[in-house]
């Protein structure tokens, strides 16, 4: 089975590009031009130059000897919460923005929840001299006031989204509408591997450095190149799709990925789509999607900003339903628990995000020889607040 898009921008059953027709020409000019940009030579090595001096790459693989010695088994954590701007994104946007050059463009727009895209992306435009708008809901402007402060120190325009639940999914309708407005001169940095084909494998592609050097690191470490599990958080996905990407051929590699259960998968409060999603399209793509009897989106629920997105990726769908990857889940307490534990038994504070991954640690019998590896997808500067007040510190 193949796991990857196929000519038609399609995993499977999903993904595929319902956009509005004012859309068509940019979807168009991506389609025809992003791997052709991707695969230059030139870009290839001012990508590779800038992960290295900018954003500080290759992220280490640590081994996390005390908290192995708790779950008996080989427990390593990719540290993207090291890179520039403190996660994962800084990928994504990264390529984006220098394949958005390469199209002439003189805009950027983008969506946040957890506000570590948004910062990226605003951290990549001043690097560029571009001018920069992100999208966050008023909710999650609220819960990530540092990211939003950044974000305005880095020169970019942060607008409210004031609609539905006021957060992720909300923020990412304002994107598009504003796109729709400016379709020219304009580019969308999505920040995770949802929206229209090309978007899934593009952010994918930019994200797959993690894998890559898992591969290398853990041959270092382990004597191979292959874990016997890697877990991921998901929302939309991308830092799972970057921790998946080079494993997905390899069966014996477990990958696991982990929704946000929220208050409890039965309580009205959760994000968890392979439970409680069924097929419909969102954001331009057919996915999993958490949705009601008559096609009105379920407004999901987490502690966590980054995770409360009512559907996932196309291909993350694609892995549920095929049973490619085992799809997990975690509560806020269970989240905030496993949080706490890295903190005290290994020095590093996670993004919330991240904490939902560390949760399954509970959730699995794993055995003493094999390897895990848990993709720390962002540091949890960000979180300190919630982190305060659900703990009372």
């Amino acid at each position: 089975m193949n796991y990857h898009v196929d000519e038609k921008g399609y995993y499977g059953n999903f993904g595929g590009s319902f956009v509005p027709e004012m859309l068509y020409p940019n979807m168009i000019e991506l389609q025809e031009n992003y791997l052709k940009i991707m695969n230059d030579p030139s870009f290839k090595e001012e990508f590779q130059k800038l992960l290295k001096d900018y954003v500080g790459r290759p992220s280490p693989l640590y081994f996390a000897q005390r908290l192995s010695q708790k779950y008996n088994t080989k427990i390593y954590l990719k540290r993207e919460d090291l890179n520039h701007t403190g996660a994962h994104k800084i990928n994504n946007t990264i390529g984006q923005i220098l394949l958005a050059k390469r199209l002439g463009k003189q805009r950027i727009i983008a969506e946040t929840g957890a506000g570590q895209h948004g910062v990226a992306t605003a951290t990549v435009c001043a690097l560029m001299g571009i001018e920069c708008t992100v999208y966050m809901g008023e909710i999650d402007i609220a819960r990530q006031a540092p990211n939003v402060a950044r974000m305005k120190m880095l020169g970019a325009k942060v607008v409210p989204a004031i609609s539905g639940s006021k957060t992720l999914k909300d923020a990412t309708n304002e994107a598009i509408r504003a796109w729709i407005n400016n379709p020219v001169d304009t580019h969308y940095i999505i920040g995770s591997v949802v929206g229209f084909h090309p978007y899934p494998d593009m952010v994918a592609r930019f994200q797959s450095i993690i894998s890559e050097e898992i591969k290398w690191q853990l041959q270092e470490h382990e004597g191979t190149p292959y874990p016997d599990y890697v877990i991921a958080c998901v929302g939309g996905g991308s830092n799972a799709s970057g921790a998946f990407y080079h494993f997905l051929e390899y069966k014996n590699v477990n990958l696991i990925a982990v929704e946000a259960a929220g208050k409890g998968i039965d309580s009205g409060a959760s994000a968890a789509t392979s439970i409680l999603g069924k097929e419909g399209i969102i954001h331009g793509s057919k996915t999993m999607l958490m949705q009601t009897k008559d096609g009105q989106i379920i407004e999901p629920y987490s502690i966590s900003a980054g995770l409360d997105y009512p559907g996932v990726g196309p291909q993350h769908a694609h892995l549920f339903t095929s049973g490619r990857a085992e799809f997990l889940n975690a509560t806020d307490d269970e989240a905030m628990q496993a949080g706490l534990e890295l903190c005290k038994l290994e020095g590093i504070i996670p993004a919330i995000e991240s904490s939902h991954a560390l949760a399954v640690l509970n959730k699995k019998a794993f055995k003493p020889q094999e390897v895990v590896v848990v993709n720390l997808s962002g540091r949890g500067d960000k979180d300190l607040n919630t982190y305060i007040e659900y703990f009372n510190l």
